[in-house]
């Protein structure tokens, strides 16, 4: 059976394709000279929970690290705790974020109080990172504040190449001096002339020129320019370079961060470290809406992963619901999709218990959702193949359960784990099968007088009896050794 974590692909594996955002194109994603992929995938800004549509992005990027280990990559994956320097507006305006989240809880503006803020929902995140079946003991999760010095550096240098200037508020990036600055999603200056989504700030020489460093007298860490914080953008590149060296093979993050997050990400690190490409590959996963509409905080439709555990549903329902869409397509949540996503997780349980090592991978199954998975993550088509393997009824009940097990791996799925949770939920849905003789006796004459009708062939007749027995709470199934009930 083939699971991930081995060194080398799989037997006969198709080659494995991703769409990069800087080519605009799907390409193949090969290691010519090593096997250790390293990953950065843009984190949570830790001011307060993380909804569900920022979670989606870390179920992601976990496929995406399982299908590299699948096809027998190493992978060396960072996500980064943004605790300090994320203004409220990309035109690096407004008021840090984390200082936005101490006065929601009435708390003094201090770094200590801060950094207690940002402890206890970076726990909050990484708790609901378990709960999705993600292996957080695999991630490197380094925190913004903790890289003062490798930024301040950073920033130092852009001075020194003459790519950075000083003005009232701060130290900026001169985006003039760096050459095809955009390139990344096509962007090139759309959408970030004066009055537009970037303000003009007095002093800055161009509205496209980002912020390093935001001087800040009442809380930061001191600096060769002044007292303040660094900006969000060199927060990254700094993590970057210090965790994963100065080019890296995957950067992802949410689409709203191609414009400028990353377009200034590329511009500051190739500059500072003298390399380009920063990425080989740029991935971005498209947004999670609620209902059709926007799902943020700033839109008033926002939904947690304890709101879905309060409404008694499993949080691997959710990432079932999330392998549901392609990444590259917006996603829609709905709780009557999140009931039906439960629906099929548990069926696929079901399948795939007891775990057990007998049956045969199937081949031809094997191939098709190693083919899917492969090209550009295609959740959806690899789900299907899975169930067309789970309803061909040629494959022995033990060659579909290791065909699931194998792919559980894949798509973080957990169908092997033990889960009294997950089992209850099965329970309930199955209802508790009872035998003629345990059954009251007017429930059981129901049974009886349908059995007799079915004999006679009366189905208009059996069919109002089902009908009364479900009134009751029972329902019953026609098996090949007669009726079976089920207390509901």
């Amino acid at each position: 059976m083939w699971f991930i974590g081995k060194k080398s692909p799989a037997p006969s594996s198709p080659p494995l394709r991703l769409y990069s955002t800087l080519s605009k194109q799907i390409e193949d994603f090969t290691m010519p000279e090593k096997r250790l992929v390293r990953m950065y995938n843009c984190g949570p800004t830790v001011y307060g929970k993380q909804h569900i549509g920022n979670l989606s992005m870390f179920v992601f990027t976990d496929v995406l690290r399982r299908t590299l280990e699948y096809n027998g990559f190493e992978v060396r994956q960072v996500i980064n705790i943004t605790d300090v320097g994320h203004l409220t507006s990309d035109a690096d305006d407004g008021e840090d974020k984390m200082s936005r989240g101490l006065k929601r809880e009435g708390l003094e503006l201090s770094l200590e109080n801060m950094k207690a803020l940002a402890g206890k929902y970076t726990d909050a995140f990484l708790n609901d990172l378990r709960a999705l079946h993600i292996d957080i003991k695999r991630i490197a999760f380094p925190r913004a504040s903790e890289y003062i010095e490798a930024q301040i550096a950073m920033v130092q240098t852009l001075m020194d190449k003459g790519y950075a200037y000083v003005i009232g508020d701060g130290v900026y990036y001169d985006t003039s001096v760096f050459q095809g600055y955009g390139a990344l999603g096509g962007v090139r200056g759309e959408g970030q002339e004066a009055g537009g989504r970037v303000r003009v700030a007095e002093g800055k020489r161009s509205p496209r020129d980002f912020a390093l460093w935001k001087f800040d007298a009442a809380i930061g860490w001191e600096s060769p320019w002044g007292k303040g914080f660094p900006g969000w953008h060199i927060e990254c590149s700094a993590m970057i370079r210090s965790c994963l060296g100065v080019q890296i093979d995957i950067h992802t993050g949410g689409v709203e961060h191609i414009a400028i997050h990353h377009n200034n990400e590329i511009a500051q690190s190739e500059v500072a470290t003298g390399r380009r490409p920063l990425s080989r590959f740029w991935m971005h996963r498209e947004h999670l809406q609620f209902e059709g509409g926007k799902l943020a905080k700033s839109a008033g439709n926002v939904v947690y992963l304890s709101d879905v555990a309060e409404k008694g549903f499993h949080p691997l329902a959710l990432r079932y619901l999330f392998l549901g869409s392609h990444y590259r397509t917006p996603a829609n949540f709905s709780w009557e999709a999140l009931g039906a996503a439960q629906t099929s997780y548990l069926r696929l349980r079901s399948r795939a218990r007891p775990a057990s090592e007998g049956g045969a991978l199937p081949e031809s199954y094997r191939r098709r959702f190693h083919e899917r998975i492969n090209d550009d993550l295609d959740t959806p088509g690899a789900l299907s193949v899975l169930w067309e393997a789970a309803g061909d009824s040629s494959l022995p009940p033990a060659d579909v359960r290791a065909l699931l097990l194998a792919a559980s791996q894949v798509l973080g799925l957990d169908l092997a784990a033990q889960d009294e949770f997950a089992d209850s939920l099965i329970r309930a849905a199955e209802g508790v099968r009872i035998s003629l003789d345990e059954l009251p006796g007017d429930i059981r004459a129901l049974v009886e007088e349908r059995e007799a009708a079915r004999e006679a062939e009366d189905w208009s007749k059996a069919d109002s009896l089902r009908e009364s027995l479900k009134e009751k709470g029972f329902r019953i199934e026609d098996g090949s050794d007669g009726p079976v009930v089920v207390k509901r």
